[in-house]
């Protein structure tokens, strides 16, 4: 009998793809047999941090969709959405370690029916980061 793949999700913004981002989702497939990678759309991540990507939702779907650690993408409108967890049987669920105590909704589901793992996140680059640096040398 063959044995069962182990299936990892991770979710983000992924808003100016950088290094950061390609770190996480390394991390995260080596975690398991088959990624599946959240995208967050533009509406909800106005709604949660009250800021719009600077690239559009369909844009980072493509970007995340062609990295090729990255088995399937789906569209991400709640985080940690216990039903996509369980439509998807995810094992692990991987986060940044700069969310830990952050948006545990789904996370506590999470834990009683598989693992959550904080994965460390990389020093010294993030999308806010990039745009600041921008806008300081457009000034």
């Amino acid at each position: 009998m063959a044995k069962k793949k182990v299936v990892v999700y991770t979710g983000g913004v992924w808003d100016m793809f950088h290094v950061g981002h390609l770190n996480l989702i390394k991390k995260s497939k080596s975690k398991g047999d088959v990624l599946i990678v959240g995208v967050n759309t533009d509406e909800f991540v106005q709604q949660y941090k009250n800021k719009t990507p600077v690239i559009p939702y369909k844009d980072r779907v493509k970007i995340v969709k062609s990295c090729k650690h990255v088995d399937k993408v789906v569209k991400q409108t709640v985080l940690n959405d216990i039903r996509t967890l369980k439509r998807y049987k995810v094992d692990i669920v991987t986060i940044g370690d700069d969310w830990k105590d952050k948006y545990d909704e789904g996370l506590e589901w999470m834990k009683k029916h598989g693992r959550v793992i904080y994965l460390p996140y990389t020093k010294g680059v993030s999308s806010t980061f990039i745009k600041e640096k921008i806008q300081k040398n457009i000034k």
